[in-house]
């Protein structure tokens, strides 16, 4: 197998991509990104020299994935989401020393328009809402929403939101998946 590109993406030499992989108009790939395979990167999305994209991830239109970022194997990235590098960047004044790593865990789901702050961190199966800004670390499993991103409930593997609340064992009523609530976050259960 191979990836393939639309006629009109650049994909720089030196950039590694993964087989099965599809890059569809207008895109841009910089020498050094890395994109794993089975990937889809839509219309007009940017990979920075040092991102990393795991297997099976699905970047919509209009998304630029800067230097630093970081996305595991089955992100979901909505149409027109943003990502930062530099929390105080000025046009006259070098910050490419102070670039900060953002952190997209396995599984989780970036909303269209949703704009994550660099240097936070999203847990595995996270559910950040269309619009949300989120400014610190997200945990597993959390959905949150709003400016900035608050908690607004849970999600289950399977994409699902989950009628639970600290006290309790969680079961998604469409997979029948558990979860354990545990000091402010939730664990699976095997």
């Amino acid at each position: 197998m191979t990836w393939t590109a639309h006629a009109s993406a650049v994909i720089d030499d030196g950039a590694m991509i993964g087989d099965g992989t599809r890059i569809w108009h207008f895109s841009h790939v910089c020498a050094g990104a890395r994109i794993g395979a089975a990937c889809t990167l839509g219309q007009n999305v940017y990979v920075a020299p040092t991102a990393v994209i795991g297997d099976r991830v699905k970047i919509q239109n209009n998304v630029s994935i800067y230097d630093r970022v970081v996305l595991d194997d089955d992100v979901f990235v909505g149409p027109s989401a943003v990502f930062t590098n530099v929390r105080n960047p000025r046009s006259e004044v070098s910050r490419k020393d102070a670039y900060e790593r953002t952190h997209v865990g396995a599984g989780a789901t970036i909303g269209a328009n949703a704009t994550i702050v660099c240097g936070v961190t999203l847990g595995p199966y996270a559910f950040v809402g269309a619009g949300a800004v989120v400014t610190r670390d997200v945990t597993a499993f959390a959905l949150v929403v709003g400016v900035p991103a608050h908690l607004a409930g849970w999600m289950c593997r399977c994409g699902i939101q989950l009628e639970t609340n600290v006290d309790v064992v969680a079961k998604c009523e469409a997979c029948g998946r558990g979860y354990l609530p545990a000091n402010g976050h939730l664990e699976e259960l095997p």
